[in-house]
């Protein structure tokens, strides 16, 4: 099929680069001259404005954003005009889910049919695929179908997929392939939302469990007798000076708790096993904010995921006033002076 691309970063471009190795024919436009030279390198259609993209494709057409989330609502309003009744928009970076229902809202008293993709993958993309969690009008997925699947991990549809098959990519099957009709507009990007918010939560219980190991040889350093200082219970129980990155390695064999967060982090050890690289300000782009915002509206418990949230924040120096109330408070009441470390 024939789809547009407006966003060729990281992901944009390499998107472009497997729908055109699946034999899609994809027109690509960026604000960078030389991210659509990039991609037109490999046989895409270089467009040099969101208008040239929109009269390269032939109706129905379809345009698929992968933008920022702040920019999503400017781009948008440029393509509008340009579009007309019984095109596609397709939002595929990280939205939230509540302005996908507003946006879809207005794009169809326009007859323009709006999908929320979320899309997982990251830089590994293109040669592992896509995980997909699609939002929208069942018709406007059914256009796009040959797309997400060539851009999912399976690189095809369901067996059963056709004009007769109904919603096919909200079917099991589909969702063995790597991409999920997941619901009405807005489904998608929450589902992503909520993938995030766990991704979140994964990360930091391997990060806290790798650090709990760095510091296993606590027993080896001798500990300060004073009031102001826990000791070690016996210091003989912590005296292990371990291979991090070794162990990060091995856990990715035959493990219950490998993964492809592991498998990064053991990458990453492998090539620096103190991760001098690092300051750890840990960024949070909003969607694990907006998973305990939606965990919080609907009463369901996310401790794991609060806590993993609230950590990144910490990360940055947040904490830092709190510290200093802690310390005020028991220097007041106990006379307890701060040590530095």
């Amino acid at each position: 099929m024939q789809i547009g691309m407006i966003g060729l970063g990281r992901m944009g471009a390499n998107m472009v680069r497997r729908l055109l190795k699946s034999g899609h024919e994809c027109v690509a436009y960026d604000r960078s001259a030389a991210a659509v030279q990039a991609v037109a390198a490999h046989g895409a259609r270089a467009a040099a404005s969101t208008a040239e993209l929109v009269r390269a494709l032939e109706p129905p057409r379809a345009v698929w954003i992968m933008v920022p989330a702040a920019i999503v609502d400017s781009v948008i309003a440029e393509l509008r005009p340009l579009l007309q009744k019984g095109d596609v928009l397709i939002d595929g970076g990280n939205s939230n889910y509540r302005d996908d229902i507003r946006r879809a809202a207005e794009l169809e008293r326009a007859g323009i049919d709006y999908l929320d993709v979320g899309t997982s993958g990251g830089v590994l993309g293109f040669e592992q695929g896509y995980c997909l969690m699609i939002g929208g009008a069942t018709r406007a997925v059914a256009l796009i179908e040959p797309a997400l699947a060539a851009l999912a991990p399976g690189g095809r549809m369901p067996a059963r997929a056709g004009p007769t098959a109904g919603d096919s990519a909200a079917s099991i099957a589909a969702a063995a392939l790597g991409y999920l009709h997941c619901g009405p507009a807005g489904a998608g990007h929450f589902v992503k939302m909520v993938h995030n918010g766990i991704e979140y939560g994964l990360m930091a219980a391997y990060a806290e469990g790798l650090n709990l190991l760095a510091h296993a040889d606590a027993g080896f350093t001798a500990a300060t007798a004073d009031a102001e200082t826990a000791p070690l219970s016996d210091p003989r129980f912590y005296q292990y000076r371990l291979d991090i990155a070794a162990i990060a390695e091995v856990w990715r064999h035959a493990s219950i708790i490998a993964s492809r967060l592991l498998d990064l982090t053991a990458e990453a050890l492998a090539h620096d096993g103190k991760l001098a690289g690092f300051a750890g300000h840990v960024a949070d782009s909003g969607e694990g904010r907006w998973t305990v915002e939606a965990a919080i509206e609907v009463g369901v418990p996310a401790q794991v995921l609060s806590a993993a949230l609230y950590s990144r924040f910490e990360s940055r120096g947040r904490a830092e006033f709190a510290n200093k109330v802690l310390s005020a408070m028991r220097l007041g009441f106990g006379g307890h002076v701060e040590r530095t470390p």
